[in-house]
C-alpha cells in the first residue's frame, strides 16, 4: 500500500528548530494537558486560530509559548493544523501527526483531539504504575551499595587493625568469613577508583552494545522470559498495542498505516517484529487476525477479541476492551510485584548486611568463648 497517507515531511524528519530541544518541552505531562485544552475549546466551538491564541496566552512557559503561537500563525496563513504540529517531531511523533491529519480530513478534529487527550492520559497513568513498582527496588539496592560500601571503607578497616592489635589473635587464624570481608574491604580502598572506573566503562559498553540492533533484540527476547517482570513488560506491550491500534482505526487512519504507526509504539523488539509480519499479510489481503495468531505473541483472548471485532464491523472498541482488560491486568500484577519485591529487598539487604556484620564480630565471639574455657 502506498504511503500516501503518511506527511511527506515526517519520513524524513526536517531538522528540528531550536525550540524543540529545552527539556520541559517533552514532558508528557505538558502535552497532554495542551490536547485536552484544545478538544475542549473546539468542542465549545471555538475556531481554532482563536483556541490556539488563547492557550497561547494562558502558558506561562516561553518555549511552548513559542511552540503555539508558530502554529496559530500557521493555521492564520492557510495552513492546515496537522502541517504545524509535523514542524515539532520532538513534541508531536507520528502518531499525533496521523491522527490529526486524519481529523482534519473526516471534520472531527474535535473528536480525534479528544481520543487523543484520553489516550494519553491512559497511557500515562500505566507508565506511571510500572515505573512507581520499579523504583522501589532500585532505591533499596542503592541504598545497599551505599551502606556495604561504607562498612568497607571505614568500618572494616577499624576492626582489622583491631584484630591485628590484640596478642589473643596474633597465633590463631579468623575465620574464613572474617579474612573474605577483610580481604574484600582492602580490595575496595587500594582499588576504589580503578572499581569506579570499570563500573563505568562497563555501563559505556552496555550503552554502546544497546545500539546494536541485534543486541537488542536478543535483549527483548530475554526480558520476556524473566519471571514476573517478562510477563508485566508483556501486558504493557499489548495494552500499548491495542490501545494504540484503536484509537488510529477509530480516527480514520487506514488500517496498514495504524499497523506501521502501532509498530514503533509498542515498546518491544519482539511485539514489533511481529507487526512487520502482520502488516505484510495484511497487505497481501489477509485479514489481521490470522497474522496475529501466526507470530505465536498475541494471547488466545486478543486473537478472539481481535476476530469478533473483524467480524462484526467493531473492531477499534473490541481493541478499546482488550486495553481496557490489560491494563487493568497490569494494575494486578503491579500490586502483586510491589508485595513480593518489599519484603525480598528488605530480607536482601538485612542478608547482605548481617553477614558483613557477624564477620566482623567472629573473632570477638571467639576470645570471648576460650575467654570462658
Amino acid at each position: 500500500m502506498a504511503d500516501s497517507f503518511m506527511p511527506a515531511n515526517f519520513a524524513t524528519p526536517r531538522s528540528s528548530t531550536p525550540v524543540n530541544h529545552p527539556r520541559i518541552l517533552r514532558q508528557r505531562d505538558t502535552m497532554t494537558l495542551f490536547i485536552r485544552q484544545l478538544a475542549t475549546l473546539l468542542e465549545a466551538g471555538v475556531p481554532l486560530v482563536r483556541a490556539l491564541d488563547t492557550l497561547t496566552l494562558q502558558q506561562k512557559r516561553q518555549g511552548f509559548r513559542t511552540v503555539l503561537s508558530r502554529l496559530a500563525n500557521t493555521v492564520r496563513a492557510g495552513g492546515s493544523f496537522s502541517d504545524g504540529v509535523a514542524e515539532f517531531p520532538r513534541l508531536f511523533d507520528r502518531l499525533s501527526v496521523n491522527m490529526i491529519r486524519a481529523g482534519e480530513a473526516g471534520g472531527v478534529l474535535e473528536k480525534v483531539l479528544t481520543r487523543m487527550a484520553v489516550f494519553r492520559e491512559k497511557s500515562d497513568r500505566m507508565r506511571k504504575r510500572v515505573q512507581a513498582a520499579l523504583i522501589y527496588p532500585v532505591v533499596v539496592i542503592t541504598v545497599a551499595l551505599i551502606i556495604v560500601l561504607l562498612l568497607m571503607c571505614f568500618v572494616v578497616p577499624k576492626f582489622q587493625a583491631i584484630y591485628q592489635s590484640l596478642p589473643q589473635l596474633k597465633s590463631v587464624p579468623l575465620p574464613v568469613l572474617t579474612r573474605l570481608i577483610i580481604g574484600v574491604g582492602h580490595t575496595v580502598q587500594t582499588h576504589f577508583i580503578a572499581a569506579i572506573g570499570l563500573l563505568g566503562m562497563a555501563f559505556f559498553a552496555i550503552a554502546l552494545l544497546g545500539r546494536s540492533e541485534r543486541a537488542a533484540n536478543a535483549w527483548d527476547k530475554i526480558v520476556l522470559r524473566i519471571p514476573l517482570f517478562g510477563e508485566l513488560i508483556a501486558k504493557v506491550s499489548i495494552a500499548r498495542f491495542s490501545r494504540t491500534l484503536g484509537i488510529l482505526i477509530a480516527s480514520g487512519v487506514p488500517l496498514l498505516d495504524a499497523i506501521r504507526i502501532t509498530r514503533n509504539c509498542v515498546g518491544n523488539r519482539v511485539l514489533a517484529q511481529a507487526l512487520d509480519t502482520v502488516h505484510d499479510r495484511v497487505r497481501d489481503g489477509d485479514t489481521l487476525t490470522t497474522p496475529l495468531e501466526h507470530t505465536a505473541v498475541f494471547p488466545p483472548m486478543v486473537l478472539s477479541m481481535v476476530q469478533i471485532g473483524e467480524e462484526t464491523g467493531r473492531l477499534p472498541s473490541m481493541l478499546e476492551r482488550i486495553a481496557d482488560a490489560y491494563e487493568e491486568d497490569v494494575d494486578r500484577a503491579v500490586g502483586v510485584l510491589t508485595s513480593i519485591i518489599e519484603p525480598l529487598m528488605i530480607v536482601l539487604l538485612a542478608i547482605l548486611v548481617g553477614t558483613i556484620v557477624i564477620a566482623l564480630f567472629l573473632p570477638i565471639i571467639g576470645i570471648i568463648e576460650n575467654l570462658g574455657r
